[in-house]
């Protein structure tokens, strides 16, 4: 799993963003997997994230193998 944050600013509006990615291990794991990435976006959630896309590299175009949830929240 790794974690990544961004700002960005909107006009007046800022926002943050982190980026949550599973490798392989993730994608072969089945429902336990299922379970790890509701429990993700339910404690970004209690901390005031909004999920606001699932990223996956197009599969066969790419040797790479995972998912990234992407989270936004409002600076204020």
């Amino acid at each position: 799993m790794r974690f990544v944050l961004w700002r960005v600013s909107m006009g007046s509006t800022r926002y943050e963003y982190t980026f949550v990615r599973f490798g392989e291990i993730w994608m072969e794991g089945g429902s336990v997997a299922q379970e790890d990435y509701r429990h993700i976006i339910q404690e970004h959630a209690a901390e005031g994230w909004r999920l606001v896309q699932i990223f996956a590299p197009e599969p066969g175009k790419s040797d790479e193998h995972y998912y990234e949830l992407i989270f936004e929240r409002q600076l204020v």
